[in-house]
C-alpha cells in the first residue's frame, strides 16, 4: 500500500460505511523535564514485520528537522508529505501533547506497532523513545519513554 493512502486510511479511519469501523482513540505523551528546546515528536505506525504503514501525529512544524527523528526519516525517506496535514507545535519540557484521532479498529490486536520519535535541539535524538503494540488490552496502560517521553498512554 502506497505511504499516503496507508495514513489517509489511518487517520480517516476508512469512514466508509462497509470498509471498517473506527472509532476515536487518544494519545497522551507527557516529556520529561529536560531542560531544552520543545521536542518534535513524530507518532507512527509499523505493521507485524516493521514495515512503516503510515503516520499519526508530527509535533513540530519546521520540515527541516525532521531528519532528527531518525527512524520516522529513514521509514519515509524524509517524505514530508507524509505528515500534510496533520502537524502541530513542539512540545516543551515537561508538558503534554494530547491527541484524538479516528482510527480503523482493524489497527488493533493485529500485529501494528506505535511508535515515537523524539528529538531535541542540541540534545541527543532519540529514535523509537517508545514503542508499543496496539491492542485494546493495553489501552489505558502509560509505557515509559526511553529518553525524552516520560510516558505514553493511548485510549479508546
Amino acid at each position: 500500500m502506497k505511504p499516503l493512502l496507508s495514513a489517509l486510511s489511518l487517520t480517516t479511519a476508512l469512514t466508509a460505511p462497509g470498509l471498517a469501523l473506527a472509532e476515536p482513540v487518544t494519545f497522551t505523551t507527557t516529556l520529561n523535564s529536560y531542560g531544552g528546546q520543545g521536542a518534535y515528536l513524530a507518532l507512527y505506525v509499523t505493521d507485524d514485520s516493521g514495515t512503516y504503514v503510515g503516520s499519526l501525529w508530527m509535533a513540530g512544524g519546521k520540515s527541516k528537522y525532521y531528519k532528527h527523528l531518525s527512524e520516522w526519516y529513514r521509514l519515509t525517506g524524509g517524505n514530508s508529505a507524509e505528515v500534510n496535514g496533520i502537524t502541530g507545535a513542539s512540545v516543551g519540557s515537561g508538558r503534554t501533547l494530547e491527541i484524538t484521532l479516528d482510527l480503523s479498529d482493524a489497527l488493533f490486536d493485529a500485529g501494528y506497532t506505535l511508535h515515537v520519535d523524539a528529538s531535541v535541539e542540541d540534545f541527543r535524538d532519540s529514535p523509537n523513545d517508545v514503542t508499543v503494540p496496539l491492542t485494546r488490552e493495553g489501552a489505558g496502560q502509560p509505557v515509559s519513554g526511553r529518553m525524552y517521553v516520560s510516558s505514553l498512554t493511548y485510549n479508546m
